[in-house]
């Protein structure tokens, strides 16, 4: 058994292992003009940031009173962010290094993501990630998206995994949020830099203040061994 026991991982998607928040940000201008929303900024989209896809347009149909069914709305926008991540999907190269670190050593990994399955498949086969990451749960799949631990709890029964031995990756507060209902420990790595200061990040066994700019997978591998021996 290697220097990381018997953890097992479970990652976000978006904005954590990809960069993918620009494109669900286009995905979404491009719906809601659609509907006649010609005002939707990046601080409008940040708000949604962890929230999972269905949650997002079915408060979208509220807030901007959209009579689209919250079932075409999803759809459109899916369509839209697939046409988009197909050729523009990347991963972070410090969250690649620190997926193949986990995988020389076997270590245990999923996917835990708001996006729906084929977003998800997409991306990870657009990134090639998903040699090494074949266990995904999309929030479509559980009764509760995050801040709920659903996903998280389903990751971790896919994974044959007791929760209070996974550790999971996330950049939204409400990934964070999950993460502790779950019983996890979580490595956080704010997309918003803003929301750093969130109560729901003080929960993060490991906080990364500066996000992505902060984030290496050497020091993310040597805390989980850290951990490990304490």
């Amino acid at each position: 058994m290697g220097a990381l026991g018997g953890i097992s991982v479970v990652f976000d998607l978006d904005g954590t292992l990809v960069d993918s928040e620009p494109n669900y940000y286009e995905a979404g201008r491009r719906t809601l003009a659609e509907y006649g929303v010609a005002d939707f900024t990046w601080a409008d989209h940040e708000a949604y940031v962890g929230i999972s896809t269905r949650e997002t347009v079915a408060d979208w149909k509220r807030r901007y009173g959209l009579r689209a069914t919250v079932g075409e709305l999803l759809a459109v926008k899916n369509r839209h962010y697939l046409g988009i991540a197909r050729t523009s999907a990347r991963a972070y190269p410090e969250m690649r290094r620190f997926v193949e670190l986990l995988a020389d050593e076997g270590v245990p990994m999923a996917v835990a993501s708001g996006s729906s399955p084929e977003a998800i498949g997409t991306i990870l086969a657009r990134t090639g990630l998903d040699a090494h990451l074949r266990t995904v749960v999309s929030a479509d799949e559980v009764a509760r998206g995050k801040p709920a631990p659903d996903v998280f709890l389903e990751a971790a029964r896919r994974l044959g995994a007791e929760p209070a031995r996974c550790v999971v990756l996330e950049d939204a507060a409400p990934g964070a949020a999950a993460a502790h209902a779950a019983g996890m420990r979580c490595i956080a790595i704010p997309y918003v830099a803003d929301q750093a200061d969130a109560p729901e990040f003080a929960t993060a066994g490991l906080l990364l203040r500066r996000g992505q700019e902060e984030f290496t997978a050497r020091a993310a591998y040597d805390w989980l061994a850290r951990g490990e021996k304490n």
